[in-house]
């Protein structure tokens, strides 16, 4: 993982129990108290170590293809979080960057990072059972 400051991993940790809490809300204020805090460089940093916890430590270094079926008709949000994870996966920053900032220029940053947090839960969920 790109060397992220220790606060956005705390970060990240407070959002992941925020999104198994089901309280989007609480989501929601960590990312607004996260770039209140660090602006949206803060705020891409948490969500990196999201796409972290999704894919885990065990990830041989190569190159990996999305494989979602449908995506180029999925909402946006969506599309984004497969696409961004693709790009952690694949230690691509320059793409995640510019996803998140396509993302917050379409205005649609605060949607892909809820459905980030949400599809992180789902993850971890599926690992522990």
């Amino acid at each position: 993982m790109t060397d992220v400051p220790p606060d956005a991993r705390d970060d990240a940790a407070q959002v992941l129990h925020c999104a198994l809490a089901g309280d989007s809300d609480a989501v929601v204020d960590t990312f607004d108290a996260v770039v209140d805090r660090s602006g949206m460089a803060g705020a891409y940093d948490v969500a990196w170590c999201l796409a972290a916890a999704m894919v885990g430590d065990s990830v041989p270094h190569g190159t990996w293809t999305l494989d979602f079926p449908g995506i180029d008709e999925a909402r946006y949000d969506a599309r984004w979080v497969a696409r961004f994870i693709s790009a952690y996966a694949n230690s691509d920053v320059p793409t995640g960057e510019a996803l998140f900032g396509a993302a917050l220029a379409d205005g649609q940053l605060p949607e892909c990072l809820l459905t980030l947090a949400g599809s992180a839960v789902a993850t971890l969920r599926r690992r522990t059972v």
